[in-house]
């Protein structure tokens, strides 16, 4: 069974409920008529009814629940939590109605809060900015963590490496330029992502241009000194750096460039050192390699929101639908 496919089942034996805020787009409700059709999650969709149909046309939304925020006899008491999560940044009850009114992101991250929905996927015509920032406003971040940070599930077709071809890139969509001490806690989060989704223990390889030193610049000594903080940070995680690509997953190249080391041609967990790396890394596997990318999953949230590509498909989004319910299950 492919990773896709095994996230749909588990979310399926424990079922949660995603909010879908985007209403406007229709790939947004052909993968919630997807999502439905094969009991993967309950949906709940945003926006006035009569549009939503209008928009959806001929899909199948049986089982969906529609709440317009206009006219849902909850605003009154979504308000009240606004004001009291907000009232120190000058939060009042008009701005909290008009801001729930008219933003559908902030309406969802509210439901979210309110626990009436377990997740909420968007992005699918927001840019990242606009998705994350009411849910690091109204949901924090989860206890423990230090940062919030987004990965990629890459699925490499018939490849060797990593978990069966499976790996998480991790940041590509989220953190510029993360200092050593973020970088450290990104992969933290990111080893506890894999194995929670993929289900198999993290390797973990913190990237750079430079293996062991064979480079001297101050980007190689922030990966260096991310991988000393992560290591006395996480002790039972498997996890090494600095690391080349071809040293961190291909075996022979791992065991001539770095001897002796249980990680070294083994990772299955890419920390890149800054924003554009991970992002050019994870579009050259998916265009050249044709994999399947998912994501960028957040992590560090204490409720999952997840943020989609603007240029996602109708079944890019019911993956991270799926992936958001398993990670909802995590949370409990």
């Amino acid at each position: 069974m492919g990773f896709i496919d095994a996230i749909k089942e588990r979310a399926k034996q424990n079922k949660k409920t995603i909010v879908l805020p985007e209403t406007s787009d229709k790939r947004t409700l052909e993968a919630a008529a997807e999502i439905l059709e094969e009991g993967i999650a309950d949906i709940v969709l945003v926006g006035n009814e009569e549009a939503i149909k209008k928009e959806a046309g001929g899909l199948k939304l049986t089982g969906a629940t529609v709440v317009d925020p206009a006219t849902t006899d909850k605003l009154d008491s979504y308000i009240n939590l606004l004001v009291e999560l907000r009232k120190s940044k000058g939060m009042t009850p008009e701005s909290a109605r008009e801001a729930l009114i008219k933003d559908y992101l902030t309406f969802g991250v509210t439901m979210v809060k309110a626990g009436d929905a377990d997740g909420m996927v968007a992005g699918a015509i927001n840019a990242t900015a606009n998705v994350l920032r009411p849910s690091l406003q109204i949901l924090k971040t989860a206890p423990g963590t230090k940062l919030v940070s987004t990965f990629f599930v890459m699925v490499v077709p018939d490849c060797q490496y990593g978990s069966n071809g499976t790996f998480i890139f991790s940041d590509a969509g989220l953190n510029q330029n993360p200092n050593a001490e973020e970088l450290a806690a990104i992969a933290g989060s990111s080893a506890k992502s894999f194995q929670l989704l993929v289900e198999e223990e993290p390797v973990v390889a913190m990237l750079s241009h430079s293996t062991k030193g064979s480079a001297k610049h101050a980007d190689v000594d922030k990966v260096v000194e991310a991988t000393k903080i992560a290591k006395e940070a996480y002790p039972d995680i498997k996890l090494d750096g600095e690391y080349q690509l071809d040293a961190a997953i291909v075996p022979s190249v791992g065991a001539s460039k770095a001897p002796g080391s249980e990680i070294a041609g083994k990772a299955n967990v890419l920390i890149f050192p800054d924003l554009d790396a991970g992002n050019i890394g994870y579009k050259l596997t998916q265009r050249l390699a044709k994999a399947e990318a998912y994501g960028p999953i957040t992590q560090g949230i204490a409720k999952p929101v997840n943020d989609l590509s603007r240029g996602c498909s109708a079944d890019d989004i019911v993956g991270v639908i799926a992936i958001t319910a398993v990670q909802a299950g995590a949370v409990g």
